[in-house]
């Protein structure tokens, strides 16, 4: 079993500029902050009525997202 395959683990992002695909800028980018993911509620996980269907895409199961913030 890897640790991707853990529950509990979630993914973490070591490189600089990337990215999830929910996310609006790199973690550290002036102006952004962490989010908690609106899609899985920061489990990381997505789920179809009671049975957890993998990976989130939209934070790319970390279950934080990077947004913008600020006013506009």
């Amino acid at each position: 079993m890897t640790a991707e395959n853990r529950p509990g683990d979630r993914p973490t992002r070591s490189t600089p500029g990337d990215v999830a695909p929910g996310s609006d800028a790199p973690a550290g980018t002036p102006g952004t902050g962490e989010d908690i993911c609106p899609v899985c509620k920061g489990s990381g996980r997505t789920t179809s009525g009671s049975t957890t269907s993998g990976r989130c895409p939209t934070c790319d199961g970390s279950g934080r997202i990077i947004e913008g913030i600020g006013g506009g």
